[in-house]
């Protein structure tokens, strides 16, 4: 048995996220029986298990890394902003509402959540070693430090060997790290067991100098210093990324996506697949004449899809995606960008938020209510009238979808439903996030456009897992692992 570990960070996007699922490809490698467990996700991008509960999409690629299902045991609690201001409020796998920021900080709330955080990674701890916990942010913010749920005060409940990474990339990292561990209390630092410095360009070597020096002014080892990466994949937790993958000029000859950046995009980790196609050159955008650029145009999903409607309309994306449509270009929704495709989208009793309803595109003869009752399940499916159910996909959404006329679905599901509206091969929307990772569907795309098959589908599962070996051999090479082992065998 092996105590548990937990990375925490000197601020958001450090990498907290991918070193933990590093660590847990090690951990299972080495022949232990890791799980992960973040107590509190704040993501749009998630994902749904297999008794169809939903947690944050990054515990459920590093139980991906560990090798094992996800659970819902290893995010109890995810908060899916639907605004500024508000989120909703997902526990235990489950929604149980929508709250603003000042709601959801009241002290007895996170009791109450904590408490349920504290009986989920017991329930996980009994059954893996080590259980390889992420924190949230920074672990230095005083202003929230008392309501944490998720850093410091979850580490002193699972008496984690706890490890502070910073990001050397963004600057400051000396500054970071000292005052991140000035700020704590006495019994809080105990918990911090190394230092771990991640994105580091150039010769580590050149650092020896500084590892020196942080050590000498926290007393805390520095156990690794992690070179910057571009060449390992490993799914993004958050959507800030996503602003510098706008449009780059891809290489000749390959079929142009453009997936629409919404202000409330979900999910975005559906188009990894496609991203990774040798036919595809694939952009986000919200630029109307990098819309009229592509061949293919694709509406996300959306946490507020009513609010991100009104904001398509308003700015001319809406416009110019009818625009494309009417030039023969392929337009596709998923989720919530199917739901927009429609003639309208409804909500009468406030699920997203004041305003009833919106006219959607109309590009699909179809009609959306917005519901309380939030549908989450994983499915297989067959493809347009293939005979087998040989894909793969999952739900997540709180509407339910009409056609003004006969059905005309996109896929029928293992149950037999229909699943979405195939208006033709260049116009359709579903609700399966995970559709855009099954060959047989990416082929169908891309036909129209190239008459270049895949020599061989990609098999992003297998490509994946050869992704998290290369990040544990990584972490191996730069990272003292002796000294990990040893903290977490006292």
């Amino acid at each position: 048995m092996l105590r548990p570990i937990m990375f925490v960070g000197t601020a958001s996007d450090v990498g907290k996220s991918v070193i933990t699922a590093g660590f847990c490809r090690i951990f299972r490698q080495d022949g232990h029986s890791p799980a992960p467990f973040k107590a509190q996700n704040m993501s749009l991008n998630s994902y749904v298990t297999p008794e169809g509960l939903e947690i944050g999409r990054a515990q459920a690629v590093q139980a991906e890394a560990a090798g094992i299902p996800c659970h819902v045991d290893m995010n109890p609690v995810l908060l899916k902003p639907t605004s500024d201001q508000a989120s909703q409020v997902v526990l235990n796998g489950r929604p149980i509402g929508t709250q603003s920021a000042y709601e959801y900080f009241r002290e007895n709330d996170r009791q109450e959540l904590f408490a349920a955080a504290t009986q989920a990674f017991d329930r996980l701890a009994a059954r893996h070693s080590p259980v390889v916990l992420e924190g949230a942010g920074s672990i230095s913010e005083l202003n929230l430090k008392r309501r944490d749920i998720t850093n410091l005060r979850m580490a002193r409940h699972a008496g984690a060997a706890t490890y502070l990474i910073a990001d050397i990339d963004r600057g400051g990292v000396f500054g970071s790290v000292y005052g991140s561990l000035a700020l704590l209390e006495p019994e809080e630092k105990a918990c911090i067991k190394g230092i771990i410095i991640n994105k580091f360009r150039g010769d580590a070597r050149l650092f020896a100098d500084g590892r020196q020096q942080l050590e000498a002014l926290t007393g805390v080892p520095v156990v690794g210093v992690l070179p910057y990466f571009r060449d390992i994949f490993v799914e993004e937790e958050d959507s800030v990324a996503l602003a510098y993958k706008r449009r780059a000029a891809g290489p000749a000859g390959r079929v142009r996506v453009a997936v629409v950046l919404l202000g409330r995009l979900s999910n975005f980790t559906d188009f990894d697949t496609l991203s990774h196609d040798a036919r595809v050159d694939l952009f986000f955008t919200r630029e109307a004449d990098e819309i009229g650029e592509a061949d293919i145009i694709i509406l996300p999903g959306s946490k507020n899809t009513i609010a991100d409607l009104k904001a398509l309309t308003n700015s001319g994306l809406g416009a110019a995606i009818v625009r494309a449509h009417r030039t023969g270009k392929t337009v596709v929704g998923i989720c919530g960008g199917y739901q927009m495709l429609g003639r309208s989208v409804e909500d009468p009793n406030g699920v997203e938020g004041p305003v009833p309803a919106a006219a959607g595109l109309g590009l699909l003869p179809v009609r959306t209510v917005l519901q309380g009752e939030k549908t989450t399940r994983q499915r297989r499916f067959a493809f347009r009238g293939s005979a087998a159910a040989d894909c793969l996909g999952y739900e997540i959404h709180m509407g339910q979808t009409t056609a003004e006329g006969p059905p005309q679905p996109v896929a029928t599901l293992d149950d037999g439903t229909p699943d979405g509206y195939f208006a033709g091969p260049r116009c359709w929307g579903t609700y399966l996030h995970g559709i855009l990772d099954n060959p047989a569907v990416i082929d169908f795309l891309v036909a129209p456009y190239t008459e270049q098959k895949a020599s061989a589908p990609l098999d992003f599962a297998a490509f994946k897992n050869a992704q998290y070996d290369r990040l544990a051999a990584l972490i191996r090479e730069n990272v003292d692992l002796p000294q990990i082992y040893a903290a977490l065998r006292n």
